[in-house]
């Protein structure tokens, strides 16, 4: 399957497909706040931001998924990157995953729209059973983020992978399914209005 390079647009947040137009921008996301230095995630430092793109574009061919980025509708500026990979067709599942989000944009409502506008395509426009989500054990930002999506935590992935710095990664795994998905866009919903 290819996935369709579509925009997915919100009150606060505009998901648009990532291309080479999105460089500057996703370098002025990631120097806001310094997020390549954070050890829990895998945020590339703008000096290789044309692998992370490049890397973006070749998932996208092999059906792996679609990367975007995350626009913050009220100033027009790429506020950071989100994407859907790992996808299993056959087994319709879908991981959303590689998302950050410069310092400016956290603890605002564009993640929270960007997963509604993200799991809304994934359940009612692509009829997938189930949506993953991976994070590293010790980001703790990032697990209560996902549970506060509705995502339930089914369990930690033990030495799952090496970081960067060597260290070896225990990752924690989080699913909402399809049968979930009513509620869990009611309460997205809610914490929007």
């Amino acid at each position: 399957m290819q996935f369709e390079k579509i925009m997915l647009t919100g009150n606060h947040v505009r998901l648009e497909p990532l291309s080479e137009s999105h460089r500057d921008g996703l370098c002025q996301a990631i120097a806001d706040g310094e997020l390549w230095k954070l050890f829990v995630t895998l945020v590339p430092h703008c000096n290789d931001i044309g692998a992370f793109i490049n890397n973006a574009y070749s998932a996208h061919r092999s059906g792996d998924g679609l990367a975007f980025a995350t626009i913050d509708t009220v100033t027009n500026k790429v506020a950071g990157s989100t994407r859907f990979m790992k996808a299993s067709v056959p087994n319709k599942r879908i991981e959303i995953g590689f998302t950050f989000l410069g310092q400016s944009f956290q603890k605002t409502k564009i993640n929270t729209e960007a997963k509604l506008l993200m799991l809304t395509h994934a359940f009612e426009t692509l009829s997938f059973n189930r949506v993953e989500f991976l994070t590293d054990y010790l980001n703790t930002t990032s697990r209560n983020a996902i549970l506060r999506l509705g995502a339930k935590q089914e369990g930690i992935v033990r030495n799952h992978m090496v970081m960067p710095d060597g260290r070896v990664r225990d990752s924690v795994l989080f699913s909402i399914i399809a049968n979930e998905w009513a509620g869990v866009k009611q309460n997205l919903q809610s914490k929007l209005a």
